[in-house]
């Protein structure tokens, strides 16, 4: 198939498989989640040390809600935001699962069906290859940057944070060149690092559709600015509502209004996302079952079993 057909397949596709979107839909509103949260607690950590000159604390926010809010209210978002940071972190790595299988079964034709089996059966594999490369993630870059400033003494600050600079960089090129592991997993049932090498190697073989590449990095460039610009713009919409609301409500009120009001802009913002997110993952999907009919590049003649030596 040509690149355009790729495209075309794979949006079709993802406006027609229901339940693919439904999976897709839960891995990005998650995600959004965990992202605005890490958002609000960093755009805090740098005020204070930027601006206000001080060394911010590590529960600062949850001090200053402790003073103002009930008690029992209190409890009840702290309580509900740890479990909700452990379901945000592991639960889009089983959709992923789901999601690269379910769109294997589409394209092949087969009955869409089996997501949650693809993704319990294929999790940890998953996990393990996208946690190989935490520091591709830029969230979890500047996350780190923040521990750095805060924590680590002046000499050594800027070196620090250089060097994570280019550890995020590298984590990122070796991301991408390893970017067909998780179909690997999930469609051939492949051990970890095999299925890393093996997309190492799709890479290799296949330089020729780099312009293919390239329009495909365009599309993940796109999802990746569109979906900064909303988690920050979410932080800032629920802290400036909340703040107007308090000139003429309760504190405890104004919390709760706006965030309702955050959360059904990040379930709006995650509607849109999933489109995005089922269909480059189906792209992705499609290139490896297509890639994977040709022969590699360094086999010169196929095992068939014989025997061997020279008759």
């Amino acid at each position: 198939m040509t690149p355009r057909e790729i495209i075309a397949r794979a949006w079709a596709i993802t406006g027609h498989e229901t339940s693919l979107r439904r999976w897709g839909f839960t891995s990005s509103f998650l995600e959004t989640l965990l992202n605005v949260k890490l958002v609000m607690y960093q755009t805090y950590f740098f005020y204070e040390y930027f601006m206000s000159g001080g060394t911010p604390g590590f529960f600062d926010v949850e001090v200053a809600l402790y003073h103002v809010l009930p008690f029992w209210f209190f409890l009840t978002i702290v309580i509900t935001f740890l479990v909700m940071v452990v379901i945000e972190f592991f639960m889009p790595h089983l959709c992923l699962g789901a999601i690269i299988g379910l769109a294997a079964k589409a394209y092949r034709g087969e009955e869409v069906k089996g997501g949650l089996v693809l993704g319990v059966y294929n999790f940890f594999p998953i996990f393990a290859v996208r946690e190989i490369f935490f520091l591709a993630r830029t969230t979890t870059t500047i996350t780190a940057i923040s521990l750095i400033l805060r924590y680590i003494d002046h000499p050594l600050k800027a070196p620090s944070v250089i060097t994570l600079i280019l550890l995020w960089a590298v984590s990122n090129i070796l991301r991408f060149l390893t970017s067909f592991a998780e179909e690997a997993i999930v469609i051939r049932k492949s051990h970890i690092f095999s299925a890393m090498g093996r997309s190492f190697k799709l890479f290799l073989s296949h330089l020729g559709h780099l312009m293919f590449l390239v329009l495909l990095m365009l599309v993940i460039s796109i999802r990746v600015i569109i979906n900064a610009i909303i988690v920050l713009l979410i932080p800032a919409l629920v802290l400036g509502l909340g703040l107007l609301l308090a000139t003429f409500l309760s504190m405890t009120l104004s919390v709760v209004l706006a965030t309702i009001t955050g959360f059904g802009l990040i379930v709006g913002a995650s509607y849109f996302f999933a489109y995005l997110h089922v269909f480059k993952q189906t792209v992705w999907t499609i290139t490896y079952l297509e890639l994977s009919k040709h022969k590699d590049i360094d086999l010169i003649v196929a095992d068939e079993g014989g025997g061997g030596g020279h008759h």
